[in-house]
């Protein structure tokens, strides 16, 4: 992603931004009564101009976010006839799903001052999603874009093929949870964020499978991301 003229310049700047990367899930965290369907990390609630960031890392290149399925959230979708799959390059691995990180960005402004959201940016997934299907009507959810500014997951939405929203509110992200960063090499590992079904999700669960079991909040599962550092 970045050359580099030396050993040391470059473990400078992957523990920089491994430390981005704490900053940057940490503060994905949600309240069960604040379900927006706007993002609001591309603007800042103050009117100054936009102070240096502490840090940045301006082109994310890889490499996934892993969900691991919640018993709850697997017991749900067998009570509701529902059969998960996945879409694109996602993979089902040991009760995970992964879906690549292709792309993004994320800046860290000091959180002392009154500059907010105080991480923005996106981590972007294009071209990979899962599938519910029941009935003889399927749903896909793809092209995830996780919001850290707002703590919130975007997605598109598909049924038997024919677009249904685009970059809607899917899914909630707390990260209270959030484990120790862990370093894999060059990836900087972080695991711990919870993963809940937005009220605009369930909704159009709901309406889609003529059912009302779908329930805002509702837990899917626990986050793994893991992000190359340089």
């Amino acid at each position: 992603m970045l050359s580099f003229k030396n050993t040391a310049a470059k473990a400078t700047i992957g523990i920089a931004a491994a430390g981005l990367l704490v900053a940057t899930l940490a503060g994905c965290s949600m309240s069960s009564s604040a379900d927006t369907s706007t993002k609001s990390s591309d603007t800042s609630s103050s009117a100054a101009a936009a102070p240096k960031a502490l840090a940045d890392i301006p082109a994310l290149t890889g490499v996934d976010t892993a969900v691991k399925l919640d018993a709850g959230f697997a017991a749900a979708l067998t009570t509701l006839g529902l059969t998960p799959g996945t879409v694109g390059t996602a993979t089902l691995t040991d009760g995970s799903l992964h879906f690549p990180i292709t792309g993004g960005n994320v800046k860290y402004f000091d959180p002392s001052e009154k500059y907010r959201p105080y991480v923005q940016g996106s981590i972007k997934h294009e071209g990979s999603g899962f599938s519910l299907a029941a009935g003889g009507t399927t749903v896909e959810l793809t092209n995830f874009t996780i919001d850290p500014g707002t703590s919130k997951l975007y997605g598109d939405v598909a049924v038997n093929g024919t677009s249904a929203a685009t970059q809607a509110l899917l899914f909630n992200l707390y990260g209270g949870t959030l484990q120790p960063l862990q370093m894999d090499g060059d990836n900087a590992i972080l695991t711990g964020t919870t993963v809940h079904i937005s009220a605009v999700a369930a909704d159009l669960l709901n309406k889609t499978f003529s059912t009302d079991a779908v329930k805002s909040q509702l837990l899917v599962g626990v986050a793994t991301i893991t992000v190359a550092t340089k």
